[in-house]
C-alpha cells in the first residue's frame, strides 16, 4: 500500500481510506485492489469468514483459518494433500475419517488410556496365543471342559470330537504374530439339540471394573481378532456375565476359506444386570464351534436377559470332518474402534497367565534334602512367581525319593502366594530327599 506525493487534502483522503483497511485487515467480499506480499485479508464472501495472507510471490492467497462470527471463535486451517481445509472438521472429511467408524472419539480414547493404563488396553490375556504352560505346543484331544492354551477353556458335551493345539496345521500366522490357537474336527458330527462345543476366556472382574457395566455409565467395547478356517459362512459367539443371565450374541462372517480374516465387533456396554468387579468372573468371551442346544443360540446384536453362547444358524466346525478353525490377536478394549493389537512383552504376558495357572517341571522342581529320622515329618515351602487370583488347587507329582516312601508329598498349607508340602521319612539316613513337580490352578 502506498500514497502518492500530493497536496494535503488529497493526502488526507487517501490516508483516511488506508487506515480502516489496515485496522480491518482489508476485510471485504472481494480481494483488495492493490496487493502486496504477506498482506492480510479477511474474506467475508465465505461463511464462516476466512482469514487469508498473500504469499511471498504475491500471486496467490493462503487460507490461514476461519472466523466464526456467531461463536466468536477462530479455527486454524489444517493442511491436507498440499491444499488446505478451513477447519479440522473439513480436513477430517477430506481424509474420509468418521468418528465412531474409523476414528476413535478423542474423549473415549483418552479415557481408555487413563483408566486402563498404556500397555494394558486389552482385557484379554494371552490373546496372541503365545503361552501354553500345560501342553507346550502338543496336540490334545478335547474330552471335557478343560483349559488348553493359557486362559482359554474348551467346553464340550461330547468327548473326542475336536483336537486343539498351539499352531495346529502349521499355517503361517498373520503378520505380527507367531502363534495361534487351532481346533480340528475329528469327524463329521451332527450336533444334537442338547449338545454344545465352544471355547471361551473368562475375564476377572477387577480387570473390567472401569467399564461400569450394569450402570447408566456403561462403556462401549470393541472385540477384534483374526480368524482362519477351512469353512466359510457365518460364525457366532457371545459376551456374558458370571450369572449367565445377561448375554450379547454376536455374529461374524468368514468369506474366504483358509485365509486370515480380520474381524471387529463393537458392543454397547450393558446398563443392566450384575457384572462382578471382584476376583470372580467379570466378562466371559465365548466363541461357538457348533451349538445344537437351541436355548443357547440367539439373535446377534442385542443384550438379552438369559444365557446365549452363539447365534442361531452359525457354522458348525464339528459338523465337517477335518474342518479347521484357527484364531489369534483376540482383543477386547474400551471404545468403538478396534485399535492395533496390543503386543505385551512375553514376560508380562506369562506373569498375567500365572495369576491363574503356574507349573513347575522336572527341569526346575522343589527338593527337600538332609538328614532325616524315620517316622518324622519334613516340610518344604514353595513360593509362587505370581500371587494367585485365589487359593489355588495344587497338584503334586513325585519326581524322585530317597529315605522317603514312593509317591508325592501332601499339601500341608495352601495360600494365594504359595504352599507347604509335608512327607514322612521311612528311614534314618543322611542325604535323604524328596522331589516333586507341581501345578497350581486358580482359574475362573
Amino acid at each position: 500500500m502506498s500514497i502518492a506525493n500530493q497536496g494535503f487534502p488529497a493526502f488526507r483522503a487517501d490516508l483516511n481510506d488506508a487506515l480502516p483497511a489496515l485496522a480491518s485487515n482489508n476485510s471485504g467480499a472481494t480481494e483488495p485492489s492493490t496487493m502486496f506480499a504477506h498482506q492480510w485479508w479477511v474474506d467475508t464472501s465465505a461463511t464462516p469468514n476466512l482469514l487469508k495472507q498473500r504469499n511471498a510471490d504475491n500471486d496467490a492467497w493462503i487460507t490461514v483459518g476461519s472466523l466464526d462470527q456467531a461463536a466468536d471463535t477462530f479455527n486454524v486451517a489444517v493442511a491436507q494433500g498440499g491444499t488446505g481445509s478451513a477447519t479440522a472438521l473439513a480436513a477430517r472429511a477430506a481424509l474420509g475419517l468418521v468418528i465412531g467408524t474409523n476414528v476413535q472419539a478423542y474423549s473415549s480414547t483418552l479415557d481408555s488410556y487413563s483408566s486402563s493404563g498404556a500397555g494394558f488396553r486389552n482385557k484379554i490375556i494371552n490373546g496372541k496365543m503365545g503361552i501354553d504352560q500345560r501342553n507346550a505346543g502338543a496336540s490334545v484331544t478335547v474330552n471335557s471342559n478343560v483349559y488348553n492354551l493359557d486362559r482359554w477353556q474348551s467346553a464340550v458335551s461330547q468327548a473326542g470330537k475336536l483336537t486343539i493345539q498351539q499352531n495346529a496345521g502349521s499355517v503361517t500366522p498373520p503378520p505380527g504374530f507367531t502363534n495361534y490357537l487351532g481346533y480340528t474336527s475329528t469327524s463329521a458330527y451332527s450336533v444334537g439339540t442338547t449338545e454344545y462345543f465352544w471355547f471361551s476366556q473368562s475375564i476377572e472382574g477387577f480387570n473390567i471394573a472401569d467399564l461400569n457395566w450394569g450402570t447408566a455409565n456403561a462403556k462401549t467395547v470393541t472385540l477384534s481378532f483374526q480368524v482362519y478356517s477351512s469353512l466359510t459362512g457365518a460364525f457366532g459367539g457371545a459376551l456374558q456375565n458370571s450369572a449367565q443371565n445377561r448375554s450379547y450374541p454376536f455374529s461374524y462372517t468368514v468369506s474366504l476359506a483358509n485365509t486370515w480374516t480380520s474381524i471387529s465387533i463393537t458392543i454397547a456396554g450393558d446398563t443392566t444386570g450384575t457384572w462382578l468387579t471382584t476376583n470372580g468372573i467379570g466378562i466371559q468371551v465365548l466363541f461357538g464351534l457348533g451349538i445344537g442346544l437351541t436355548s443357547l443360540n440367539g439373535t446377534a446384536g442385542a443384550w438379552v436377559g438369559s444365557q446365549k453362547n452363539s447365534v442361531t444358524g452359525a457354522t458348525s466346525v464339528v459338523g465337517t470332518s477335518g474342518a479347521t478353525f484357527y484364531i489369534t490377536g483376540v482383543q477386547l478394549e474400551e471404545g468403538s474402534v478396534a485399535t492395533p493389537f496390543e503386543h505385551r512383552q512375553y514376560g508380562q504376558e506369562l506373569a498375567l497367565c500365572q495369576r491363574y495357572y503356574e507349573i513347575a517341571t522336572t527341569s526346575f522342581s522343589p527338593i527337600f534334602s538332609g538328614m532325616v529320622t524315620s517316622g518324622s515329618a519334613y516340610y518344604l515351602s514353595v513360593k509362587y512367581s505370581v500371587i494367585k487370583r485365589a487359593i489355588a488347587t495344587v497338584l503334586l507329582t513325585s519326581a524322585a525319593n530317597s529315605g522317603f516312601p514312593a509317591g508325592a508329598p501332601s499339601v500341608a498349607n495352601n495360600g494365594a502366594d504359595g504352599f507347604n508340602t509335608v512327607k514322612t521319612a521311612n528311614s534314618t539316613v543322611n542325604g535323604s530327599f524328596y522331589q516333586f513337580t507341581w501345578a497350581s490352578a486358580a482359574e475362573l
